[in-house]
């Protein structure tokens, strides 16, 4: 690493801090949240939850309109592979935009991204076939896994090291107020309207997010002053990933032999692909930087695993609607947005100490998913349980980006913040896809969800030594 970084006025800034130092979180300053609307930063900080928000509404919200688009495509076998191919080009997006920032500054990658997603949203919105619409949702994962990983890069540029934890938590709500109302904001237009105002509705307002962006990309987001380490081999790795995740999402949902063997090549492709897509030392639980992009993908896979199957197992276990079986994800997300909330403000823990924490809390929702779910249990916990799993992800995962942008050099941020995104993709395909197969073998025609009790108390367990593991971490001195 240099021995001196570049602040974001491109000025030269103090020794890089020790990992002792980069990983308590101090929000130590009473004014972080007015932190994010000082004049010189109001426009961004718009721009950034504007931006974010509409990723984050395309992602989750047209899985509602999904039903409709097949009917009218005639094209019920396709029916998955709009989201897959989003997921996929996504994971790709985010390692290649990573490159590029790191290489010439975040304003290049965010430049094309922006105009790209809005194009990639006409083009869906005026698809003829099932075969335009995929290539634009092809279009929409790239530019989407380009702005957020470049919008980490502007984050730790535009934002002083103690406002971070602010503009993450702002980050997390805009995450959250898609998951809460998207779908039913699709779901109203795709009845009322069309499903095409979905993606066309939203490209108007990626232009008004690019034009609040542009201002600050030209201060600060020009190539830092350090040079980039080579990694020639990194777009095949992206790859690779992108290529496993497809493998891997559509073996899940199948059962045969054919999707077992679909599923191991994928997995002898990522595995190479992970050693040069993720920091070195990450699959060891290295302490400081590897340990907590290892802790995201782990937290993302632990948390959407035991969520996923909530739904199924209220609805056959418990006899609730679909519409009152899918209430406990809203509330989820709206622990999740008290939790990012919470972490903004706070003051005094380390990093590891939140994560750890992030980790028990979600170990807690699972505790509670486990008295809940049986036929015995009492379903009401389902709801308490799962706001305090999404505290636990609320706290967590804006901390892991605050402490790594915290202990990566300047030519290394694009980098360490695609990893961060891909070990989130990955830890969900790989965990729900496992968990898919789990309860799809237990299953039986009487018992349908007789693997999910299984399945959670396995992620239980998994939750403790993951947090021990961290708080081992937080006393070793980085190397």
């Amino acid at each position: 690493m240099s021995g001196r970084l570049r602040q974001a006025g491109g000025t030269p800034g103090p020794p890089p801090r020790s990992r002792e130092q980069a990983s308590r979180v101090d929000t130590a300053s009473p004014s972080s949240d007015s932190a994010l609307w000082h004049p010189h930063r109001r426009a961004f900080t718009a721009g950034l939850i504007l931006v974010i928000t509409l990723v984050a509404f395309e992602a989750m919200g047209v899985g509602t309109a999904l039903p409709t688009i097949v009917a009218d495509f005639h094209a019920s076998q396709w029916y998955s592979w709009p989201l897959t191919v989003f997921l996929s080009a996504s994971a790709a997006g985010t390692v290649l935009g990573g490159r590029v920032a790191d290489t010439r500054g975040p304003a290049v990658p965010l430049l094309v991204a922006l105009p790209s997603f809005a194009a990639g949203l006409l083009l869906a919105a005026l698809a003829p076939g099932m075969a335009v619409l995929l290539v634009a949702r092809v279009v929409q994962g790239l530019s989407g896994g380009v702005l957020i990983v470049s919008l980490y890069v502007m984050i730790a540029r535009v934002y002083p090291e103690r406002h971070r934890p602010a503009a993450f938590g702002a980050l997390s709500a805009a995450w959250v107020v898609p998951a809460l109302v998207g779908p039913l904001i699709a779901g109203l237009l795709t009845e009322h309207a069309s499903w095409r105002w979905v993606f066309g509705g939203l490209a108007p307002l990626v232009c008004l997010g690019a034009g609040l962006l542009v201002p600050t990309l030209r201060r600060f987001g020009e190539r830092g002053a350090e040079p980039a380490e080579a990694r020639p081999r990194l777009p095949w790795a992206a790859v690779g990933a992108a290529v496993s995740v497809v493998a891997l999402t559509w073996s899940a949902q199948q059962a045969s032999l054919l999707a077992l063997g679909v599923a191991v090549v994928g997995l002898v492709v990522l595995v190479p692909s992970l050693l040069r897509l993720l920091p070195p030392g990450t699959l060891r639980a290295r302490p400081g930087l590897p340990v907590m992009v290892l802790a995201r993908g782990l937290l993302a896979g632990l948390f959407f695993t035991a969520q996923a199957f909530v739904p199924l197992s209220l609805t056959v276990v418990h006899g609730f609607s679909a519409s009152a079986a899918g209430l406990p994800l809203t509330v989820g997300s709206l622990g999740w947005s008290v939790g990012a909330l919470w972490q903004s403000r706070q003051r005094r823990l380390r990093g590891e100490q939140i994560v750890a924490a992030g980790f028990c809390l979600v170990g807690t929702g699972v505790f509670a998913l486990l008295q809940a779910l049986p036929s015995w249990g009492a379903p009401w916990l389902v709801f308490v349980g799962w706001f305090v799993a999404g505290m636990g992800m609320g706290i967590s995962v804006a901390t892991t980006a605050v402490v790594v942008l915290s202990l990566s050099p300047e030519a290394a941020r694009g980098f360490n913040s695609s990893a961060l995104q891909i070990s989130d993709m990955l830890g969900q395909a790989l965990l729900v896809g496992a968990g898919g197969v789990v309860v799809s073998a237990l299953a039986t025609a009487d018992a349908p969800t007789r693997g999910v009790l299984p399945l959670d108390l396995g992620l239980l367990v998994a939750t403790l030594p993951a947090a021990v593991v961290l708080l081992r971490a937080g006393r070793v001195e980085r190397v």
